[in-house]
């Protein structure tokens, strides 16, 4: 008899695919906290199932996200409207093997998921399905409650729109932490001149306080005006701010810290060797995560 305790197969199989589950349902939500709820929803409905009866368990587990997913985006665009400010996606500290993942690094940065954000739910999780992770349009169909021909027709018109809002150029994560070490230095000295010759003339600085934390409550365009703002928000603790390079989100962002307490998250969006997207999330609620874990520092 093994001295070791079995596992039961539905138990394993959830754990199998767990990340994939987890990565599904949080580019569909933008939350890391609603995604884990999805996965406790889909655990309890993939207890229940008779394994005999299910041919592709990983499909099967999939649908299950995705319609648990669904059902909380819809219930969460009431949470949104009532929002104050901007919202900007739950920060997620990301392992240095997805930012070597091109493709699965851009798809979980900030300035894709806010892109995301335009899309219905449908759009929304047709697109994550089909262009991130290569789900087959009968599966899709199978996941959303419509047909497979409907189903590529909303992937083409969600593509459609996104392409035309996404960033430009996919840029490495070496190139964005260059500009990224720039900024910080600039930042932590509190040099204007420095945070504009890495700046992008028309760069969008978007802050998230929730109500919580004092943000910007429309965004910020503009590179002089945009490092005004910084500078003049952090001039008053010049001396009490920190900040440490970190992965969020598949890429290089910073951890901002007064008296040693986490203050933000700031990530950024490159292209051209400038940064044209600045997003700085406060709201203390979307900041338990990142607190909890283990910093993923860059080495």
């Amino acid at each position: 008899m093994s001295d070791h305790p079995t596992t039961d197969p539905a138990t394993e199989t959830f754990i199998a695919h767990r990340n994939l589950l987890f990565t599904v349902a949080y580019e569909m939500l933008g939350s890391a906290a609603d995604a884990e709820d999805v996965l406790q929803e889909t655990w309890l409905r993939w207890a229940e199932v008779d394994l005999a009866q299910v041919r592709d368990q990983r499909a099967y587990l999939v649908r299950i996200t995705t319609r648990q997913s669904l059902n909380r985006l819809r219930a969460m665009k009431r949470r949104k409207e009532a929002y104050v400010g901007p919202w900007l996606p739950e920060p997620l500290l990301t392992a240095p093997d997805v930012a070597e993942d091109v493709e699965l690094a851009e798809s979980v940065s900030m300035a894709l998921m806010l892109v995301l954000e335009t899309l219905s739910p449908t759009e929304r999780a047709v697109f994550v399905l089909r262009e991130v992770f290569d789900v087959g349009y009968d599966e899709i169909a199978a996941a959303v409650d419509k047909s497979p021909a409907a189903v590529r027709q909303i992937a083409h018109r969600a593509r459609r729109h996104v392409d035309a809002r996404r960033p430009r150029e996919v840029v490495s994560a070496g190139e964005t932490r260059a500009v990224l070490e720039s900024f910080q230095r600039a930042f932590e000295t509190g040099d204007l001149q420095g945070l504009l010759d890495v700046l992008a003339p028309d760069v969008v600085l978007v802050g998230d306080g929730g109500g919580l934390k004092q943000a910007a409550l429309r965004p910020v365009i503009g590179a002089d005006k945009a490092g005004r703002f910084i500078l003049g928000g952090s001039g008053k603790f010049a001396d009490r701010l920190s900040s440490d390079l970190t992965l969020v989100n598949g890429n290089p962002a910073l951890v901002v810290r007064l008296d040693g307490e986490i203050d933000g998250v700031m990530a950024i969006r490159v292209e051209a060797a400038r940064i044209t997207g600045l997003y700085y999330v406060r709201n203390p609620e979307k900041l338990s995560r990142v607190e909890s874990e283990t910093t993923l520092t860059l080495r």
